[in-house]
């Protein structure tokens, strides 16, 4: 296999490109067109999925088995859930995140007719009227709201006690509008890259990227890749319905979490062996695990224990595939978030070298077969305790 190699320029300006397009879940239509226009300019087919899941195909030599790769586009955000007397919005959040990380988010407010700038503020949130309460406020979504960059809120209440809420509809606003995050993006040049929403923008680029090397060195896959890009990963459905029915195996690329007692890195690539879906597919794993090896690619295990991908809600959707989980370390997953650029680098390097792999077992084209090429796991009798074999012989005796 010839060496593989990365144009990390690209890598980093799809990131760029895509962090700039709000995309909370629910309202992700932008960013599908932008994915879909980078795939138009790769020469990569694709199909939309009647709520605009993307999947691409590149071709190989046989169409099945065929394998997938996916990675999410939704990000965290926010919705309005009550027009407040003050003028304020009091909201919700999209996904699952600590409202510790919204206090001072500057937001985009998206109403059926325009777009609005604005901040999510504690309801305590001036030192100089507040004092000590500032600090010792509860940390809750209830303790949150908007303020919104327009004369709704110019405290004339005590001369004027009029609510300021017909403010707010005449501007537009309305319960359950959307509220996407500004990134606030910032590639240092040591290979740091700050952002909010690196998960999973950063792991579509590395998708892309693997994909643009494939196309660039003219390489020959054994077998159909799916390029697979979700838009409900964050609220749990994700790749439930994007699946093409021949696929046998799947790999998600999504955020490692780097913390006391685990043990992602945001450098190298992070193989997760569970998640609170259970475990991942121990053939797929070892087999990404000794690409690794074999392409002195860095990598180290890690086991998730809160924390679910696109692999579970692909096989809770009835799918009998493989699946297996590759991971880039965030610090501070689902806040203000970091990872490193050889870590991206990395993954794709891997993405691109398990595309140009052939299939774990070929076996897998069929959805049922006989027991007589079935794989086996390593397992030896002689590592059972005495008192283990004595009950495996006894009951083979019976």
């Amino acid at each position: 296999m010839t060496e593989t190699h990365i144009d990390t320029h690209y890598l980093l300006h799809v990131l760029q490109k895509l962090l700039a397009i709000p995309s909370p879940t629910g309202y992700t239509d932008q960013i599908v067109h932008a994915v879909s226009d980078e795939l138009k300019q790769l020469g990569i087919p694709f199909e939309l999925t009647r709520r605009g899941a993307i999947r691409a195909t590149m071709q190989g030599k046989v169409q099945s088995p065929d394998r997938a790769i996916v990675a999410h586009l939704d990000t965290l955000g926010a919705m309005v859930k009550w027009l407040k007397n003050n003028g304020r919005l009091a909201i919700i959040p999209i996904g699952s995140w600590s409202s510790r990380f919204a206090e001072g988010c500057r937001i985009t407010l998206f109403t059926d007719n325009g777009m609005y700038r604005g901040t999510i503020l504690p309801l305590k949130a001036s030192g100089h009227t507040y004092g000590d309460e500032i600090d010792t406020q509860p940390v809750s979504w209830e303790n949150l709201e908007v303020r919104l960059d327009e004369a709704v809120s110019d405290n004339k209440a005590f001369i004027q006690p009029l609510s300021k809420v017909h403010d707010l509809q005449r501007l537009g606003v309305n319960i359950g509008d959307f509220i996407a995050i500004d990134p606030s993006p910032e590639i240092h040049p040591n290979g740091f890259i700050n952002s909010r929403h690196l998960d999973d923008k950063a792991g579509v680029s590395t998708i892309l990227a693997a994909a643009k090397s494939i196309i660039d060195s003219g390489a020959n896959l054994p077998m159909d890749c799916h390029l697979l890009f979700t838009i409900s990963e964050e609220v749990g459905s994700g790749a439930s319905a994007v699946l093409h029915g021949d696929v046998a195996e799947m790999v998600t690329i999504d955020n490692g979490t780097p913390a006391p007692f685990q043990a992602s890195s945001e450098f190298g690539v992070t193989i997760a062996m569970a998640d609170s879906a259970g475990p991942f597919d121990f053939h797929l794993v070892r087999r990404l695990i000794g690409l690794c090896v074999d392409h002195d690619i860095p990598f180290q295990r890690d086991i998730f224990c809160d924390y679910r991908s696109d692999s579970a809600s692909a096989v809770e959707a009835g799918n009998d595939i493989r699946t297996a989980l590759i991971t880039f370390g965030v610090d501070s997953s689902h806040g203000y978030e970091r990872t490193h650029l050889s870590a991206l680098d990395a993954i794709a390097r891997l993405l691109a070298i398990y595309m140009k792999s052939d299939p774990v077992f070929w076996r897998d084209r069929d959805t049922l077969g006989s027991d007589s090429d079935f794989p086996t796991q390593p397992i030896e009798e002689s590592n059972f305790p005495d008192s283990d074999k004595g009950v495996i012989l006894h009951q083979q005796d019976r």
